[in-house]
């Protein structure tokens, strides 16, 4: 029995970061050698700093588990993406494991099952969304897209369609949704739709850049500001990524 809805909490609230700095990190996919130059980059300090994420921390990359091992680290504050959605989906029996290989999820065959089932228990409990803040301090964060404004999202009352846009959406960057639809809601980050640079849509600030890609580079940006730093996955190794430690 599927029992999502029951599994984890859909809209997670955090108050503003009165003490540090607030930062958003695009799809990692597997990425964490990238993701540790840039925390060097922005000298993140984990006693007052915080890192969301809009999700898809795995798959594609070479270090999915490594990035699942970000779930225990106290200064990261992720969503659940598509791609952590097709895991938990293949270890509770409703999707193949060849569509999720489809997905770049071949890393997990090689799992033991009782593995896979541990990653899909914590998994559940990520949020579809994160709310940052209030009035113009407050920002969001999901993985995909969202139609409505700030007192709809709060709510959390998705149904099956609204929740699968959230996930798997991409009206918004293929210009095929209405802007207009998302007056009253806050700037939100996303991710899901690989772009060249970061960019905004509508209200919401497409941060994913294709990590995992030759030509692509993670993305950390500072929230509510115009602060981005990037970096692709052969120039953070180049410049000694592995050795560097994560806070």
């Amino acid at each position: 029995m599927d029992t999502r809805p029951e599994a984890y909490p859909i809209v997670c609230r955090h108050a503003a970061n009165g003490v540090g700095r607030d930062f958003v990190v695009g799809d990692l996919h597997g990425c964490v050698d990238a993701l540790r130059y840039l925390l060097r980059e922005i000298v993140f300090d984990p006693a007052c700093d915080r890192l969301f994420s809009v999700g898809d921390l795995i798959d594609r990359g070479s270090q999915s588990e490594e990035a699942l091992a970000l779930l225990d680290k106290p200064w990261f504050f992720p969503v659940l993406g598509n791609h952590e959605e097709a895991l938990c989906l293949v270890a509770e029996g409703v999707m193949r494991q060849a569509a999720w290989n489809a997905l770049g999820g071949q890393w997990g065959q090689s799992l033991p099952d009782r593995v896979l089932v541990a990653y899909a228990r914590r998994l559940r409990t990520l949020p579809l969304v994160r709310v940052v803040g209030s009035g113009s301090r407050r920002f969001n964060v999901l993985h995909a897209e969202f139609f409505g404004d700030d007192a709809m999202l709060d709510t959390g009352d998705f149904n099956e369609g609204m929740r699968q846009q959230i996930l798997w959406g991409r009206e918004l960057a293929l210009g095929r949704g209405v802007a207009g639809q998302q007056a009253g809601l806050s700037p939100t980050y996303c991710g899901h739709t690989p772009m060249r640079e970061v960019g905004r849509i509508g209200a919401q600030i497409f941060i994913d850049t294709g990590a995992f890609a030759a030509t692509g580079k993670l993305t950390v940006t500072e929230a509510l500001t115009a602060r981005a730093w990037s970096v692709s996955v052969e120039q953070a190794l180049l410049e000694g990524a592995a050795q560097m430690s994560l806070p």
